[in-house]
């Protein structure tokens, strides 16, 4: 392995899939390897799944899955001598998600005999800080969201901030040959090496946004694992499928995926521009790009991202196939919203403020709602009840007086009791807490690495 700061005129990135724990081929990571890669990086999470990861702080993905790409990567990383980044450890990023990882790194180098040193990076807020950096005026509302309050950030499970580059680059200078990060921009896995390296920011910053998805940049995304090759004046983005390609479509389509603008997207150290990138075949597989900037900002800032319980959520899912019903599945919805409401206040007393509940019919328009062009009566919907209380009792308790009336409550034109079909039995299942994204708000850092705390654990020896 080289030195860390040593510059260098090219660095060759090995990104197996677009989330630890999806699964990937064996045989494109080793063509990697073939390739000359400097640096495995991979995502271990991400907030598109909602805020229950975060606000529990458990992760999404099954513990199984993810040792079997642990597995395979560490023994990669080792024969190698190249690094391994994992940024946004345990799905949402929390302490308790980087030491869920990190207990996996340690049981596979015990098991396997590797000789590795591992740096853990835990991005986790307290409260108490985030509050000092709001009352010294640090803090700032990113849109939607408005000026955030003391009370709000309290009232939080978890408090995660999103590091960029500059954390994973420190634990690599302090010897790491893994680094096990909380929550992590998805590019910043892929940045950190090469910017190390000395080289320059827009290209580097570029290769790491499009390879963040692994094989959502090329012709097949099942596909899974890229490989970029970055130099001082651009890039070139490759499949390790060989029967896969990158095109130039493909490459710069990803720059619409999960950007607000697709020409500028903000890191926390700055601004990539690709405003002025050309996207080049070189042959039917590889794509090179050039063009790309990188504005340096201002003030560094750091993104938080909180959740906390908004209440507890009981589900209960029948399935309507009588046409009478059917024919204004809409209308008999409705009917049942009356009818629940006025049961409920009947039997247990409780008014409006006391619980809240959804009714979406799938099949029909649970996705696309007012949206869906199609207006045929359709053949079958599925009806999902979703009530949420402040108690899981009170939750569980609307959705049985709801129980008959999702089995049998007939249209309002109806001489009989249809039979509905719920789904499994019983019919309620209790959901839990279900948590809300409150915080999407950035903090004037003092230094790119202040709000982060890192801990090396070094091998004994290295080869």
């Amino acid at each position: 392995m080289s030195k860390p700061d040593e510059a260098v005129d090219e660095v060759r990135i090995l990104v197996p899939s677009g989330m630890l724990g999806a699964g990937f081929d064996v045989a494109a990571v080793e063509r990697g390897l073939a390739l000359g890669a400097d640096v495995i990086a991979v995502d271990g999470g991400s907030t598109d799944s909602g805020p229950y990861y975060l606000g529990s702080g458990k992760p999404k993905t099954a513990a199984a899955a993810v040792s079997r790409d642990l597995r395979i990567l560490l023994g990669a990383a080792a024969r190698a001598r190249i690094p391994l980044i994992v940024g946004s450890c345990g799905t949402s990023g929390t302490d308790s998600g980087v030491d869920w990882v990190a207990g996996m790194v340690d049981d596979i180098i015990a098991e396997d005999g590797l000789d590795l040193a591992v740096a853990t990076i835990y991005s986790e807020q307290t409260a108490a800080d985030v509050v000092e950096h709001l009352d010294a005026g640090r803090v700032h509302p990113l849109p939607p969201l408005r000026d955030l309050a003391a009370e709000t950030v309290r009232s939080c499970t978890h408090i995660v901030g999103m590091m960029g580059h500059e954390p994973i680059v420190e634990a690599l200078r302090s010897g790491a040959d893994v680094v096990l990060a909380g929550r992590a921009t998805d590019t910043a896995l892929a940045a950190a090496y090469p910017l190390m390296k000395g080289l320059p920011a827009g290209p580097s910053w570029h290769a790491a946004k499009i390879v963040e998805c692994g094989g959502q940049c090329t012709t097949n995304p099942r596909s899974g694992s890229v490989f970029a090759t970055i130099d001082r004046t651009g890039f070139v983005i490759e499949s390790l499928d060989e029967s896969v390609s990158c095109t130039p479509h493909s490459v710069a389509a990803h720059m619409l995926y999960e950007t607000a603008d697709p020409f500028r997207m903000r890191e926390p150290a700055g601004t990539l521009d690709v405003t002025d990138a050309v996207y080049t075949a070189l042959d039917d597989r590889r794509v090179r790009v050039e063009g790309s900037r990188f504005e340096v900002a201002d003030q560094h800032t750091v993104k938080l991202e909180g959740a906390r319980i908004t209440g507890y959520e009981t589900l209960s899912f029948t399935a309507i196939r009588d046409p009478l019903i059917l024919k204004d599945v809409e209308g008999w919805a409705e009917f049942l919203r009356q009818v629940l409401t006025g049961r409920v206040t009947q039997t247990l007393g409780l008014d409006a403020a006391d619980y809240a509940f959804d009714i979406r019919l799938y099949g029909h328009n649970a996705v696309l709602g007012h949206l869906d062009p199609d207006t045929s009566p359709p053949r079958e919907v599925g009806v999902m009840l979703l009530v949420q209380a402040a108690s899981q009792e009170t939750a569980t308790a609307v959705a049985k007086v709801a129980n008959p009336l999702m089995l049998h409550l007939p249209a309002t034109d109806m001489a009989y009791l249809p039979s509905l079909a719920f789904a499994t039995s019983p019919a309620e299942t209790e959901r839990g807490a279900a948590y809300e994204f409150v915080l999407n708000h950035v903090v004037d850092t003092e230094t790119p690495t202040s709000m982060f705390r890192t801990h090396l654990r070094k091998a004994a020896a290295h080869v």
